[in-house]
């Protein structure tokens, strides 16, 4: 039996959707403020001799960025019910920007408690702080420093770092495991207020909690790769360097439940260990058994892809991400696919297709050249079944290419929403930052609500950025400005 859908409404899965709650936004950033500035508050149960202000200022530094620390581990999109709502682009942004704040709290810890020293006397000041720096008993802190500056820098020069992609997740999780380690046993065993304190138990349950995320990542899903795997059916080429994976679960490998749009880690053969995994945007209806990816080739993993045998062991973990219709109603659909981002456009129309959805659909397809472009035969096919009206267009124009020749700009996006109420419309884009970031400001200029201009880029390099990125970073600029509220009362209190 064909599902049908009315406009407005979005087709379920098929398949049972039983999932964790994901937490809406402004409980997150709730939780994150109050799990960074709860052990200011423990801090104050804790009868301690006076101290001079700045040195209470260290002390507070030193306690919201070990707690930030830690939050980190579970702001890396591996955990729906964080990620779940907000989607990868908006989690890692966050991510990236609160390791920068984490680190000048961590870096401005020991200068802190040396600057009453500093300021009355310059020579003991600098005295006191080779002294932090050098003593066996602050060593511990020394390496938990260290590690996290260079955490944060690996990450920022990862682009400019001849690193294969796997040493530098393997780097990173070292150094944030040695980072994490080495403060709670500074914090435990140096700090003023965790001495068989109520801070203590906070601290305590901290390393229990990242114990268990780690052992989540690397110990469970692990097992989970190779307790269900799933084997490769077929590799087809679908445009210029572009590879679809058809793949299947083997026998007693429980079929995924996913929505169109969204994504999974994979990684494949022996190597099936999270640190070798790598994401990819799911090109399929959960209509259909199994699932596709299309791929690129443009990594030291994704190089070979097109060499990959039949019956290759593949490890999927997921699915995750919010690029899905489902969260995202509308009475009309615009589909924005930039080169390699057709992979969830193409599950999108595909499930649409399957759906018989009766909203207008709108597709924009852009490409460098039109040897990139891909499924073409299949998108023509889906004016049978849908509503459809499409727009391909390359920067170069070939003889014997008869799409459209430039950019998606706004008169050619104005044109393709002809007769189709903005206010009603839903978009969902993915491609390269810069293409992404401008046609989603196009977007909002022709009166399209922002909560309905939805993207994913998997670009975490920073660049260009739209509106609805300025807006974001705005909201993480007010989370910041709330730890640095917490810090002043924490300062000047008593």
């Amino acid at each position: 039996m064909t599902e049908t859908v009315t406009p407005g409404m979005p087709a379920m899965s098929q398949r049972s959707t039983r999932r964790l709650p994901r937490l809406p936004a402004s409980l997150l950033a709730a939780l994150y403020l109050g799990l960074c500035t709860l052990p200011l508050a423990l801090s104050l149960m804790t009868d301690v001799s006076p101290h001079d202000p700045l040195e209470r200022l260290a002390a507070g530094l030193g306690m919201i960025g070990l707690a930030g620390m830690a939050v980190q581990f579970v702001t890396s999109g591996r955990f729906e019910v964080v990620s779940g709502r907000l989607g990868i682009d908006k989690i890692m942004a966050f991510h990236k920007l609160a390791a920068w704040w984490i680190l000048l709290a961590i870096v401005l810890h020991p200068l802190a408690y040396v600057a009453p020293t500093w300021l009355e006397d310059p020579d003991l000041g600098a005295e006191r702080l080779v002294a932090y720096l050098t003593r066996p008993h602050y060593r511990s802190g020394v390496i938990a420093w260290a590690a996290l500056v260079l955490l944060v820098l690996s990450s920022a020069l990862r682009n400019r770092l001849p690193w294969r992609y796997e040493v530098w997740r393997g780097t990173h999780l070292v150094l944030g495991t040695v980072a994490i380690a080495g403060g709670l046993h500074h914090a435990m065993s140096t700090g003023r207020f965790a001495a068989k304190g109520p801070l203590e138990v906070y601290w305590l349950l901290i390393a229990a909690t990242i114990i268990a995320v780690l052992a989540i990542l690397y110990g469970y899903r692990w097992l989970n790769l190779h307790r269900r795997p799933w084997r490769l059916r077929s590799v087809t080429r679908r445009a210029d360097r572009l590879w679809e994976l058809d793949i299947q679960p083997a026998e007693n490998t429980p079929p995924l439940d996913y929505h169109a749009g969204q994504f999974v880690w994979m990684t494949e053969g022996g190597r099936r260990f999270p640190l070798f995994d790598h994401p990819f945007s799911i090109a399929d209806s959960p209509t259909r058994p199994g699932l596709s990816l299309i791929i690129k080739e443009v990594g030291d993993f994704t190089r070979g892809i097109g060499n990959l045998q039949p019956g290759t062991p593949i490890g999927i973990d997921g699915p995750y991400g919010e690029f899905a219709l489902e969260a995202h109603p509308g009475e009309a659909v615009l589909l924005v696919a930039g080169g390699v981002g057709i992979a969830p456009i193409i599950g999108m129309l595909r499930d649409l297709i399957a759906r018989r959805d009766k909203r207008p659909i709108r597709l924009a397809y852009a490409v460098g050249t039109p040897s990139n472009f891909a499924c073409l035969e299949e998108i023509a096919a889906a004016h049978a079944a849908l509503d459809l009206k499409v727009l391909l267009i390359s920067e170069d124009s070939p003889p014997g290419f008869e799409g459209a020749v430039g950019r998606l700009d706004h008169a050619r996006l104005k044109d393709l929403l002809d007769g189709i109420e903005p206010r009603s419309c839903v978009a969902l884009m993915c491609g390269p930052g810069g293409m992404v970031s401008a046609i989603s400001d196009t977007l909002l200029d022709l009166g399209l609500p922002m909560k309905n201009v939805v993207y994913e880029r998997f670009d975490y390099a920073g660049g260009a950025s739209s509106r609805q990125d300025r807006r974001r970073s705005l909201a993480f600029g007010g989370v910041a400005a709330l730890l640095a509220t917490a810090l002043s009362l924490y300062y000047f209190g008593s």
